[in-house]
């Protein structure tokens, strides 16, 4: 799915396994709680930094959206608008896999990985590829999604290297994932939909036989499993972000026990 971002309080909760709507790769668990080493100084420095960047990144485009609508006065069509920082901030996520590696950053590398690959796929090789698409209402709907979702998270993790964190910000990171997560991934569905019969028409990136490398793929189809991927994928990640959010906002003596 295209997403990216996971659970609470540290420890081997803090995997990324939200698609990018909810909770995320997190800062070390509260005083008292066992915790993982953090990362030195100057990586710490860093991760500000880029934190701050990302987060920066996506105001620009949260307001480039909000201008473009007051210009137009119409939803449709803003793609158009931020499509060049969309594609910028958005494979900038790819740093994220990096820091797992790296291990600055406590964090799956592989789950990271997919999910970030994911957007960056649904920005690239769909939004991109199929111009027909981004004039589609559902591009806004996964960009809106996906703006908010970031804004926030990028924001939590900078004030969390901090050690600064207000609770709104935290609260926000661990609640609005609950319409934001259906939202971007209706989009996310329906504009793989809306691309479907393009793809199909075009043959874009399928290759056929007979060729030299004995080999044939057919885009159209990998679209369709990837629509199909989303039905067992969508339930286990809401009902773990809902538990993660009861575990985080709503701690009881059993969750504490257990980071």
């Amino acid at each position: 799915m295209a997403a990216s971002g996971s659970s609470g309080g540290g420890g081997s909760a803090s995997r990324r396994a939200d698609n990018g709507y909810g909770a995320g790769n997190q800062p070390p668990p509260p005083a008292g709680s066992r915790r993982r080493k953090g990362p030195g100084a100057l990586a710490t420095a860093y991760l500000v930094i880029y934190n701050v960047v990302m987060t920066a990144g996506w105001l620009v485009i949260a307001v480039g959206l909000v201008r473009a609508y007051l210009a137009k006065g119409s939803y449709h069509n803003l793609y158009y608008s931020i499509e060049k920082p969309l594609k910028f901030f958005q494979t900038g996520a790819l740093l994220e896999i990096l820091h797992c590696a790296l291990g600055i950053v406590p964090s799956s590398v592989v789950l990271t990985a997919f999910q970030v690959m994911s957007r960056v796929f649904l920005t690239w090789a769909v939004t991109h590829s199929v111009k027909e698409v981004q004039s589609e209402d559902s591009v806004l709907l996964f960009v809106v999604a996906w703006t908010v979702t970031e804004i926030i998270r990028y924001s939590f993790y900078t004030f969390s290297l901090l050690n600064h964190l207000p609770y709104l910000i935290k609260w926000a990171r661990y609640t609005l994932f609950i319409v934001l997560y259906p939202m971007g991934v209706s989009g996310e569905l329906l504009t793989i939909y809306a691309a479907l019969p393009f793809v199909r028409r075009s043959g874009l990136y399928s290759i056929s036989l007979p060729n030299k490398y004995n080999f044939s793929f057919d885009y159209y189809t990998f679209l369709i499993l990837t629509m199909i991927s989303y039905i067992p994928i969508f339930p286990q990640l809401y009902f773990h972000m809902l538990h993660q959010r009861r575990k985080i906002l709503f701690p009881t003596e059993e969750h504490k026990k257990s980071d």
